[in-house]
């Protein structure tokens, strides 16, 4: 018996069709993924208005949205760590697409709710997995650029989502976000049956003899040469077969750094679901602007989300990740005061939203991809995955508040004054986060790199 080193054959390999063919299929994922988790957000007046119902009702849907995203996230997504990236993504996609076509013939707003509910338990599980088959299939020197690029499909997916306010809502309702939201998650299932193999590094942690791991190996590279009775292992694996645990994100070391991380994403991932879900409203009730105005500048303003998500993917391949991370939420923090104060109809407020989105996104992507690099496989779509599901507890809060201030007529100022303070919350934990993992109180995966 040889040991064969997987890690060491991956960042070997150049950039190529099957790398490609991971990133585009899996960007395709989180892009359905970014359509449909902010969708709503922007076409939620026209739903309320569909169903007779105030505005704040729509309260009760993102509520029950949230929770149903946290179930996911901390159900379905660990799944992934035992039955394979590959085989949850499809039957994820397929679950979610059903439930949410049926959300077009929903009579009641209470029953929209439930198929929504329903659908987003699947939805919340797409992100993570997506996420750790990229990272495993990608060099360690391409990665967090892999993923970032990845990440641009989710921000794609967010900018799609304001083409329906702006340009179909007038002529086909708000149903037409269910239909292409049901429709293109279907459409992965065979692009993922035929272009994306399971994950090598997680069938080399299930069983490091799995024949099938030489015949997708040569398929990436047909002039290797394998040793006879090959191990397969991670870099200094013993070699010996694991089956992911819950408990695994907090032992070996993990313990202060995921607690540390679920923090950040709890707190960052509120501020996304009241942005996401409430501002349209927030600027209609308390501004005056219609939606369909706002969505049009919104739609401009979501070109700094792919600019941000690619450039913190860039800058973690160059530089340490806990530095980079807290000026994104820095700046932040200045956005949402900026957007507050500013006029709406100056030529100005684009380029706010144009920051805004740049800032939030591209800090959003930098905790995913940090995610990534310093957990192992076996337990990587766990971690991305309860790390959402903390995230989504924040989530939850969100359209409570949201809700609270459009029912109690707050000002713009106040209302985006109070959620500025979220960002800097989070740039003080990732700077508490950098200190731990340099101090040696934290175990990192061996490709992690600097931190």
């Amino acid at each position: 018996m040889t040991h064969f080193d997987i890690e060491d054959f991956i960042d070997r390999q150049k950039v190529g069709p099957r790398q490609l063919a991971v990133l585009l299929v899996c960007g395709l994922i989180c892009f359905v993924d970014g359509f449909d988790m902010f969708m709503i957000g922007k076409i939620a007046p026209a739903i309320a208005e569909g169903f007779g119902e105030p505005p704040e009702a729509m309260a009760t849907l993102f509520v029950w949205q949230q929770i149903a995203l946290a179930i996911g996230a901390f159900v379905v997504s660990p799944l992934a760590d035992r039955f394979g990236r590959r085989r949850m993504l499809v039957i994820s996609c397929a679950l979610f697409g059903a439930f949410t076509m049926a959300g077009i013939w929903a009579q009641t707003l209470m029953q929209l709710t439930v198929l929504r509910a329903l659908a987003s338990v699947f939805l919340s599980a797409g992100l993570p997995m997506a996420l750790a088959m990229i990272s495993e299939a990608t060099p360690a020197k391409r990665r967090a650029t892999f993923v970032a690029l990845s990440l641009v499909g989710f921000s794609s997916g967010n900018a799609a989502s304001g083409g329906v306010a702006a340009w179909l809502i007038d002529d086909y309702g708000w149903q037409s976000g269910f239909f292409i939201g049901g429709i293109a998650p279907l459409v992965c299932i065979p692009l993922l049956l035929l272009f994306v193999p399971e994950s090598i590094k997680f069938r080399a942690e299930r069983n490091p003899r799995d024949p099938g791991i030489a015949v997708t190996m040569k398929k990436m590279d047909p002039t290797l040469e394998l040793p006879e009775d090959p191990v397969f292992v991670l870099g200094k694996s013993d070699g010996k077969a694991r089956k992911a645990k819950l408990t695994d994100i907090f032992t070996e070391g993990r313990g202060l750094m995921t607690c540390v991380l679920w923090a950040a994403c709890l707190i960052s991932m509120t501020g996304i679901a009241l942005t996401s879900q409430w501002l349209p409203t927030f600027f209609q009730e308390m501004a005056g602007i219609p939606i369909q105005d706002f969505a049009i500048s919104a739609l401009i303003g979501y070109l700094g989300s792919i600019t941000g998500t690619l450039l913190i993917g860039y800058l973690m391949d160059r530089f340490r990740s806990t530095r980079m991370i807290p000026l994104f939420y820095i700046g932040l923090f200045a956005a949402y005061i900026a957007m507050a104060w500013g006029s709406f109809e100056a030529q100005v407020f684009v380029l706010i939203l144009i920051a805004f989105n740049f800032l939030q996104t591209g800090g959003q992507a930098g905790l995913n991809t940090l995610i990534t690099k310093i957990y192992p496989p076996r337990m990587r779509s766990t971690a991305l995955g309860w790390a959402g599901g903390a995230g989504r507890v924040g989530g939850v809060l969100a359209p409570v508040y949201g809700g609270h201030a459009v029912a109690q007529a707050y000002s713009l100022q106040l209302t985006l004054g109070i959620a500025a303070l979220l960002p800097l919350a989070v740039a003080v934990l990732i700077f508490i986060l950098g200190f731990v993992v340099r101090s040696g109180k934290a175990v990192l995966a061996p490709e992690a790199g600097r931190v």
